[in-house]
């Protein structure tokens, strides 16, 4: 979807993943307060809460009432494409398999000491 066919509350949601996904927020950072946001990107307050709904729902953010709205731990991954999401699955599976290899080469090593 276009940044054109982009509702106002559909751009800031994308804003914040983009900032996630490319270091600029990170877990626990508190977001802008709600009159911030609004000021920062020229909508109404109401347009900034729906944002921020969008990104609870998604397990992007989670809210203190009276106190703001702040990044999750797991909000790198909820914002990472799917290809993102498949490499680190991968690397994952490496380093298993890895360690498995290790634990492998030293039982040999210990029934097998001349090798």
């Amino acid at each position: 979807m276009t940044d054109e066919a982009m509702q106002p509350y559909q751009r800031i949601a994308q804003d914040v993943r983009d900032q996630i996904r490319l270091g600029r927020l990170k877990a626990n950072d508190k977001l802008p307060s709600t009159r911030e946001l609004a000021e920062n990107y020229g909508v109404a307050p109401g347009t900034v809460q729906r944002a921020l709904a969008e990104l609870r729902s998604g397990g992007i953010i989670y809210s203190h009432q009276g106190r703001g709205s702040y990044i999750r731990e797991s909000a790198l991954e909820a914002v990472a494409d799917p290809v993102t999401r498949a490499i680190k699955r991968l690397e994952e599976q490496v380093a298993d398999l890895t360690e498995r290899l290790e634990r492998i080469e030293e039982e040999r090593r210990a029934v097998e000491p001349d090798r």
